[in-house]
């Protein structure tokens, strides 16, 4: 069989598989959301009430159908963009206009990356200001989504474009083995921008202050010192500018790595809550899951850069979608459209790896604070404060959750938290809104 002919039917049946897979998933879910709306499930009767109950359900719910809107648009866009022709028509035009030299060619790529972004764009809006407004998430003015947009795309023209300038640079100056150095500088690149965006990249999106003085800040640095945790030092970060979501993680690496709080996640906890929040991140970088992660995307991305290489080096490829052998740039395009299809397969074992980390995260927060009601106490709270979904259904949580359930942790850490002294708490901590 010529694969010029059958390799695009290929593409257009894994694309289908995968958008019929995402369709069913949501469909499953919802259904398993549905037959759990009636009333509060027997597991949370004592810690949530209707109200907040019904209003995840319903924000659940919403959240499902614009992901069936949002995937079905997704797909149509990438099928009309690989099979319409206009991407060859693009490519032949601008070497025409332009020339082939990787200047060109980088910007051949930065402009097609800029053009398939901005189908993507309204979608993002009814999701800002519709969806999340409707829920009472959003906080973000207009101005704030337009200039987000604008600064993102000049940090791409200043750091994408050099970067897609040096990989085709790369394919002149090493032959058949480009596609090695290409995964070095991409590999460098990403270790750089993980030193150098938390001081040159992110304060461009929001305003961080450090934490200020009194029994929160000096709990925590406690808490970091007992654990023989070092960071340059504790920030709020101002996330209530566009979001009433709530969050806390670290940043940077070495000497340059800060501990970030949202300053809704502030608002929404108890110092002893916060505390369990800072000991479960403080677990992830002292049982080593940055570095773990970190070597297993520097792997993955290996992976990925010898299947680029390899295509790039097949004529049939370049031909099946319209173009002409000779270029790099072509397979570089059409491997970062396609990388999603494949990479969609083994969101299940990435998202299971991801899972059994939070389980130890949580293990050692209640092996250092020696004991657990803190901690699910915060679970129960930002579950709450985010409409979070407590029926998801299995199959649709092993695709998309990277964290476990609700339910799930709390059994988790119950088990855990057998071993460690805990105060007596006659009655389960009840959430916000009762």
């Amino acid at each position: 069989m010529n694969p010029e002919k059958f390799i695009p039917w290929l593409v257009a049946g894994l694309i289908a598989a995968r958008w019929l897979t995402e369709l069913a998933l949501g469909l499953a879910n919802r259904r398993h959301v549905l037959a759990h709306a009636h009333a509060v499930p027997g597991a949370f009767q004592a810690a949530v009430d209707e109200t907040t109950y019904g209003r995840s359900v319903q924000y659940t719910l919403a959240r499902n159908r614009f992901s069936l809107f949002s995937d079905g648009w997704d797909v149509l866009v990438l099928l009309l963009v690989l099979f319409s022709g206009v991407l060859p028509w693009g490519y032949n035009w601008f070497q025409a206009h332009w020339g082939t030299s990787a200047g060109a060619m980088g910007a051949f790529l930065f402009v097609v990356g800029v053009a398939l972004a901005l189908p993507g764009w309204p979608v993002h809006w009814l999701e800002q200001f519709r969806l999340e407004q409707r829920f009472g998430f959003n906080t973000m003015t207009q101005r704030t989504w337009w200039l987000d947009r604008a600064k993102g795309l000049l940090l791409a023209l200043l750091l994408g474009y050099p970067l897609l300038v040096l990989v085709l640079k790369l394919v002149e100056w090493a032959g058949a083995q480009w596609w090695i150095w290409a995964w070095g500088v991409f590999v460098a690149f990403q270790l750089l921008m993980l030193v150098l965006a938390p001081v040159l990249i992110l304060p461009r999106f929001n305003k961080f202050t450090p934490l200020p003085e009194g029994t929160l800040r000096d709990r925590l640095l406690a808490l970091a010192e007992r654990t023989r945790f070092r960071a340059a030092g504790l920030q709020v970060m101002d996330g209530s500018k566009r979001s009433r979501h709530s969050n806390a993680f670290f940043t940077g690496l070495g000497r340059f790595r800060k501990i970030v709080l949202f300053d809704t996640l502030i608002q929404q906890l108890t110092v002893a809550e916060l505390e369990a929040v800072l000991a479960h991140e403080i677990g992830h970088y002292k049982l080593r899951h940055i570095v773990k992660l970190l070597a297993g995307a520097v792997a993955a991305s290996l992976a990925g850069f010898f299947v680029l290489g390899w295509l790039a080096g097949q004529e049939w490829f370049y031909r099946a979608f319209g173009f002409e052998p000779g270029q790099v740039t072509p397979a570089l395009l059409l491997f970062g459209l396609l990388a999603g299809v494949i990479t969609f397969w083994l969101a299940p074992l990435r998202h299971r790896w991801s899972r059994t980390y939070e389980y130890q995260a949580d293990a050692f927060a209640a092996r250092t604070l020696g004991e657990t009601q803190s901690l699910i106490s915060a679970l129960r709270k930002l579950n709450e404060k985010n409409l979070a979904n407590l029926t998801p259904h299995p199959w649709y949580s092993a695709f998309y959750y990277s964290h476990p359930t609700l339910l799930e942790r709390e059994q988790a850490l119950r088990t855990a938290g057998q071993n460690c002294p805990q105060p007596p708490s006659p009655t389960p901590p009840r959430l916000v809104g009762e």
